[in-house]
């Protein structure tokens, strides 16, 4: 059986970090640096790389997006 991880797509939530950030007028370096603050460090890359569906997000990432990006978790998934 497959794992998710050998699939094309890498995450679920790409998209929705994508548009997240863009609605909150954000640059990927910015989110990058608020996740630091945080002591979540995703460089500017890899935040491109997970809006692209092409890196997999750890749990402890996805809660920093979540509160970076003011959103709850579960909204991720819609």
């Amino acid at each position: 059986m497959a794992r998710i991880i050998d699939r094309e797509q890498k995450n679920m939530i790409g998209a929705k970090v994508r548009r997240l950030r863009l609605e909150k007028h954000m640059t990927q370096q910015e989110l990058s640096d608020k996740l630091e603050v945080l002591a979540i460090y995703i460089c500017r890359g890899s935040i491109s790389r997970i809006e692209d569906q092409t890196r997999t997000v750890t749990d402890l990432e996805l809660y920093g997006l979540s509160q970076v990006l003011d959103t709850p978790v579960e909204e991720f998934f819609k």
